[in-house]
């Protein structure tokens, strides 16, 4: 095996990675919730908007002055 390790060793490993892997996408999906949906037709281009945190174009916020 690689690097002098025993089959059982290496398999606990590999195991571990893998299963390590797995939670850290299921942590990443859970906090950004993509949106999964598949539109029946596609937008045109120019035609497609998104927003971050619900914000629109055009308010400020007021916690934070700008400099």
């Amino acid at each position: 095996m690689p690097a002098g390790v025993s089959w059982p060793r290496y398999l606990r490993m590999f195991t571990a990675s893998v299963l390590s892997m797995f939670a850290g996408a299921q942590v990443v999906h859970q906090y950004y919730r993509p949106d999964l949906t598949i539109p029946d037709v596609p937008p045109k281009p120019g035609e497609l908007q998104t927003e971050l945190l619900g914000l629109k174009e055009g308010q400020t916020d007021s916690a934070s002055p700008k400099q």
